[in-house]
């Protein structure tokens, strides 16, 4: 499937999202705000230079690239973000610093990925809820095996 999504550069140099294979459902964000130096158990805003037109209906989910959080302990701080169709302004990626060295983000280094999803919106009604076999149990109450 196949989503028109519109891109505005914010800045000259700022790279569109790429997707780095045919079957990749993620699309490369990358760095153009300059060279950016995160301190271990540090965050930093990470300048994209995009802004986005996500339609309606859809929404852009923001996550770690997976070889940049397993090798170098950089990912969202707010482990995914979300960007809503109606939101104009510059996509941002908050990189947290799970090290213990100084991470430098070089000018134009893909940063994160955003996957274009559906998603449902819910009308909430207070009232009883109706009872299951696992009630309230949570954090760990179905085991481990």
């Amino acid at each position: 499937m196949d989503t028109v999504v519109k891109v505005k550069k914010l800045v000259e140099d700022a790279v569109l999202p790429k997707y780095g294979t045919e079957f990749s459902a993620g699309a490369d964000l990358v760095n153009a705000g300059g060279d950016v130096v995160i301190e271990p158990g540090k965050t930093v805003i990470i300048h994209t230079g995009i802004a986005l037109e996500i339609p309606v209906g859809l929404v852009g989910l923001v996550y770690a690239r997976s070889g940049m959080a397993t090798k170098r302990g950089l990912a969202p701080a707010n482990k995914v973000g979300v960007i809503d169709s109606d939101y104009r302004g510059e996509i941002m990626v908050a990189l947290f610093n799970h090290g213990t060295e100084k991470q430098v983000i070089e000018n134009g280094e893909r940063v994160a990925q955003i996957v274009i999803a559906p998603y449902v919106t819910a009308t909430f009604v207070e009232g009883e809820l109706d009872d299951t076999i696992r009630g309230e149990g949570g954090f760990g109450s179905t085991g481990t095996k």
